[in-house]
């Protein structure tokens, strides 16, 4: 073999271990699912076993009112906590974008929850939420304010509280090291020109920010689409369906109702809207992208 293919070589060569990793743990289970989808499977068949039905749990879970409930939920959920968790998390990063004595404890402090295992974050803001016992509840009542409901009349919103408090600081860390990358020039060039502090953040520092910010918030949009621990041991997808996401209705169709079929297309309905939103997203990190540079560039020119 000459030198000049082996050098061509050698990069495959290199990649080939991790292609064939992929295949087995990603696109060999994600076929599986997609096969099974289309077919009336049940933990007692094998999947060749199963009667082949086509697009029929497709249509079937599209005119379930049950189903719509829980993709409504799930939008709710997942855009609600997003961009509250984007507003306080680059809020933050702004604010303590500074050096002060201490800060590096406050920082510590502020990733924290993110730290805590799920169930343990769900039997927390549980106990916290209890009607009689709880924090909330006893500090109403010490103020002579009524109590408050959050798990049954409130839970959704309950939810969400717990959720932002747990994941803001993911936000704030990787903004926070987002400020701390932009390039010195362009800010000392906009206080050259006399550009205030909410100017300098407004034109320069979230424009440069926002490549990072829009990765930032796929990555935690997506993760709020699979919200499993914290709501179930919260509320467990109560009262009715009305903190049921799909992520939950999901496992129960599959170990409960056993309709690994059902569970199977619903999974691949969250799958096609997370793809759709992704490449949204992509395309609009695209733009941005686009922008800061002609930022970084203009800031140059003025130097």
């Amino acid at each position: 073999m000459s030198l000049a293919r082996a050098n061509r070589l050698t990069p495959w060569m290199f990649l080939a271990p991790a292609a064939v990793i992929m295949a087995i743990a990603l696109i060999y289970p994600l076929g599986y699912m997609i096969w099974g989808s289309f077919r009336a499977w049940d933990p007692s068949q094998t999947i060749g076993e199963a009667e082949f039905v086509g697009l029929k749990n497709y249509v079937t879970l599209w005119n379930d009112p049950n189903f719509r409930e829980s993709l409504g939920v799930t939008l709710r959920f997942a855009f609600v906590v997003v961009v509250v968790e984007m507003v306080i998390g680059v809020g933050l990063a702004l604010l303590l974008d500074r050096d002060i004595r201490g800060m590096s404890l406050l920082r510590t402090m502020f990733i924290l929850p993110m730290m805590i295992a799920p169930v343990v974050v769900g039997l927390m803001w549980r106990y916290m939420y209890h009607p009689t016992v709880g924090t909330f509840n006893r500090t109403l009542e010490s103020i002579g304010l009524p109590t408050v409901d959050w798990l049954g009349q409130h839970a959704l919103l309950s939810v969400i509280i717990a959720d932002i408090w747990q994941w803001t600081p993911f936000i704030f860390i990787l903004s926070l090291a987002a400020l701390q990358s932009l390039p010195r020039s362009a800010l000392e060039a906009a206080r050259i020109d006399g550009a205030t502090a909410w100017q300098q953040i407004w034109h320069i520092k979230l424009p440069l920010m926002m490549p990072v910010l829009i990765v930032t918030g796929l990555l935690r949009l997506i993760d709020a689409f699979k919200v499993l621990e914290v709501i179930l041991v919260l509320t467990e997808g109560g009262p009715g369906l009305s903190t049921e996401i799909l992520a939950l209705r999901i496992s129960r169709t599959a170990t409960e109702f056993r309709e690994l079929g059902v569970a199977a297309a619903m999974s691949n309905y969250l799958l096609i809207l997370l793809l759709l939103l992704t490449m949204a997203m992509f395309a609009f990190t695209r733009w941005q992208e686009a922008r800061a540079a002609r930022i970084r560039a203009a800031s140059e020119d003025d130097q």
